[in-house]
């Protein structure tokens, strides 16, 4: 179970792959931990050296007070910091939700660090700030277990709630467990932000992957952030919503391989 000091954290990470190989470094959603990448694995590491991590405030990586909010330099400073801590040069970066979100800030402020960007269910802003406001409230009041029903709804398909209950089962428990500080923080960051002068910056190759039944991040707002970064190359995923890398692993890897390829 690999840890290092990257910056002002201990970050649980996992490094795996030929050591030659170029470098895939996964970024997960709001409320999960890197297993959300397990169905990446098998398509990336015959040819990629793949990096996982738990962002600031998830999984095992440290929980800094998250009421007052992480933003999203800070949460891109992490990346970069876990990059130098390891001694990696430039790497693909693919982020998914509020990791494309972090993707966005590192290609706009740090695009040299990148061999390219994949951004994955992802905006330049996600809702509204009241909408984040209601969340968060329900989360003080009562706990990660007062939204964890409706958070796991929109995630995926109601095909996929029906057809993969025991996926369901291990998504809900990864956002239950969660530390609700961590959540805060990062909402907040989430919260009323808007990157479209990083995705303007972008000039990273970028793919763009958006899911057709994805109801946090509706097509439109994707497609906007598509158009925003000059030459990205975009794919929707048919019969997916919010977590197309879980829902279907197989028309995600093969998006994110054929564009790495």
């Amino acid at each position: 179970m690999p840890f290092i000091r990257a910056g002002d954290l201990t970050v649980h990470y996992q490094l795996e792959g030929d050591p030659g190989a170029p470098v895939v470094m996964l970024c997960n959603s709001l409320g999960t931990d890197l297993h959300m990448w397990d169905a990446q694995l098998p398509a990336l590491l015959p040819k990629f050296r793949v990096l996982r991590y738990d962002m600031r405030g998830h999984g095992l990586t440290d929980l800094p007070p998250g009421e007052d909010g992480y933003s999203f330099d800070m949460l891109a400073g992490d990346a970069l910091a876990l990059l130098d801590a390891l001694k990696l040069g430039r790497v693909h970066f693919c982020g998914l939700s509020i990791g494309g979100m972090i993707g966005q800030k590192l290609g706009g402020k740090a695009g040299n660090r990148f061999l390219s960007l994949a951004l994955c269910h992802t905006a330049m802003s996600i809702a509204t700030p009241q909408i984040w406001a209601d969340r968060l409230a329900m989360v003080r009041q009562g706990g990660m277990a007062s939204i964890v029903e409706s958070v796991v709804q929109r995630w995926f398909t109601a095909d996929f709630h029906k057809s993969h209950p025991e996926t369901i089962a291990g998504f809900r428990n990864m956002l239950l467990r969660g530390p609700a500080a961590g959540y805060i923080g990062c909402s907040l960051a989430i919260s009323g932000a808007d990157l479209s002068s990083d995705a303007a910056r972008i000039s990273n190759p970028t793919l763009v992957v958006l899911g057709e039944g994805d109801k946090s991040v509706p097509l439109e707002t994707g497609r906007a952030l598509a158009r925003a970064v000059k030459g990205s190359r975009l794919v929707e995923i048919k019969n997916t919503s919010h977590i197309s890398a879980a829902e279907q692993p197989a028309a995600f890897n093969a998006a994110l391989t054929g564009f790495l390829k």
